[in-house]
């Protein structure tokens, strides 16, 4: 029973993960005001960490906007 517990919540914990990490991504490719480079390298980010590089994102593109 708690192997069962266990799994379930690695589940969500991974869905939750590929959720979040598709929406940061598709953010980061309809922003127009990164380079090609620099928008890769946000998307590598999104895969590994997406809640964390989320908010550094963020501050960076309201910064460009500015």
């Amino acid at each position: 029973m708690n192997e069962l517990i266990f799994y379930s919540l690695l589940l969500i914990v991974v869905l939750g993960h590929l959720i979040m990490a598709s929406f940061f991504y598709r953010q980061i490719s309809k922003t127009d005001k990164l380079s090609f480079h620099e928008k890769n390298q946000w998307r590598l980010k999104a895969l590994i960490f997406p809640i964390g590089y989320w908010y550094l994102f963020k501050r960076r593109v309201n910064g460009i906007k500015k």
